[in-house]
């Protein structure tokens, strides 16, 4: 009675059907549509491959799971037609056996290729992957042995007789499991459709990359809302109760989670109004760098010095922001030297021209132009004005590039830099001194003076004890 109740089903086909004629038909049908199947998804595969290389990372990544299903996926199609037009004419055990693994293997990697394409967006694998997959190989295969035994119906009704209490909900370990397996399967296939829209929504070009990055992240948002509603219906919650949640919710934001809604609200009036984009050079708060990503609670800025910065989005709506990336890309950038009374002004003028020429990233209308920008008091201030194409890059190496010009073609045409002079008038009788004052010039060379004549030039008296 034992063995006839564990032989039931599928085994005790098998073992009736052994040795006749029939399981010989059975395992030629099933050898030939097996090997249709396999010729068949490997062209399919071939076909697909060329698709795949045009692909991104992701998108491949995934598409390796969904492959390796062609083959179990169209052979448990293919024996399951044998078996409905065969059953009509002999016995079918062996077909019908054959469908519990090319089933159950064909969903554990229909199952891999959505966890990869919403836990390995870039390409990498994700710890939520790896238990994900094994959950479900370790489920589909007691699955698979349970269904082989025949022993579904007594695993069910044990799991329906085991009772406990949730609170003030009466559960059972059947509706307990079967409603964790809705919820899990709804949210992996919300976020599956997610990512499926994000990758849409992402490679629309014709759409601004703000607008882009917000309606991607309201689509998945939207999404995991409607699985966990229709989870919640089957599995039996009254989704009214979500009403007061959500009002101790708003409460919640209202107080405590004050700066996290400012922040994400704030992220979402960024992305929207287009105020920043990534890409931009700005300066908040001191900090001055690039914009590499806008998430919706902060912003992502790497400084010069290559160290990258997460700023509240909250602080980039209510502080001064300076943009140095706007749609005007250039940039205003002066060249201040001095050169003595004695040089050519008209010569150094047309040489501070000259030195901006050719020079990369400086742009030729308006062209360069040179100014007088006043008399100081060793020698006239010049002023070389220029704008530069991609200000936001810098403008270091520009001006550096300007300076060195200005440097070379000024000692080759005899256009002194002056250097700043000053005298010292000592009054009094010192043992070193020579009938009077010394003029100490800057060269370090010290030249008496004849005595009670000033020198010339302003200066500083110091007055000496004898």
């Amino acid at each position: 009675m034992t063995q006839n109740r564990i032989l039931s089903h599928m085994l005790a086909g098998i073992v009736r059907d052994y040795g006749e004629p029939v399981m010989i038909w059975q395992a030629a049908t099933l050898v030939g549509t097996l090997l249709f199947a396999w010729i068949f998804a490997r062209l399919l595969r071939r076909k697909l491959d060329s698709h795949r290389q045009a692909r991104h990372q992701t998108a491949r990544f995934g598409a390796e799971s969904l492959h390796k299903a062609l083959f179990p996926l169209l052979g448990g199609a293919l024996v399951w037609i044998a078996q409905t037009v065969l059953d009509e004419y002999m016995s079918t055990s062996l077909l019908e056996l054959a469908l519990v693994p090319l089933i159950g293997i064909a969903l554990i990697y229909i199952v891999f290729f959505i966890a990869r394409r919403v836990f390995a967006r870039s390409g990498q694998a994700h710890a939520w992957l790896s238990i994900t997959e094994k959950l479900v190989s370790f489920l589909v295969w007691i699955g698979m042995v349970v269904t082989v035994l025949g022993i579904q119906d007594e695993v069910l009704r044990w799991m329906a007789s085991v009772h406990f209490r949730v609170g003030t909900a009466h559960m059972t370990l059947l509706s307990l499991t079967t409603g964790l397996m809705w919820v899990g399967a709804t949210v992996i296939a919300a976020l599956w459709l997610g990512s499926v829209y994000e990758d849409r929504v992402m490679r629309a070009y014709s759409i601004d990359a703000n607008l882009r990055v917000v309606l991607s992240r309201l689509g998945r948002a939207l999404f995991v809302l409607a699985a966990l509603l229709v989870s919640f219906s089957l599995v039996g919650i009254d989704i009214t109760v979500l009403g007061v949640f959500g009002g101790a919710l708003g409460v919640g934001l209202g107080f405590s989670l004050q700066k996290i809604a400012s922040n994400y609200v704030s992220g979402f009036i960024i992305l929207i109004d287009r105020s920043l984009r990534i890409g931009d050079t700005i300066n908040v708060a001191g900090l001055q760098g690039q914009v590499t990503e806008i998430r919706t609670r902060y912003t992502t800025v790497r400084g010069l010095d290559g160290i990258e910065t997460l700023i509240p989005n909250e602080k980039l709506v209510t502080d001064v922001v300076q943009n140095h990336s706007s749609y005007l890309t250039r940039g205003y950038a002066k060249a201040v030297v001095q050169i003595a009374y004695t040089s050519d002004l008209d010569r150094a003028l047309a040489l501070l021209v000259e030195a901006a020429q050719g020079v990369e990233r400086v742009v030729t209308d308006p062209a360069p132009a040179a100014y007088l920008a006043g008399f100081g008091a060793d020698g006239i201030n010049l002023e070389l004005g220029f704008w530069i194409e991609e200000a936001a890059k810098g403008t270091a190496g520009t001006r550096s590039t300007i300076n060195r010009n200005i440097w070379r073609l000024f000692n080759e045409n005899g256009i002194s830099i002056p250097f700043s002079r000053r005298d010292i008038h000592i009054v009094g009788g010192l043992p070193t001194a020579v009938g009077g004052a010394v003029e100490i010039g800057r060269e370090g060379a010290n030249a008496p003076m004849p005595p009670g004549e000033p020198p010339a030039g302003a200066g500083t008296a110091l007055a000496a004890d004898a």
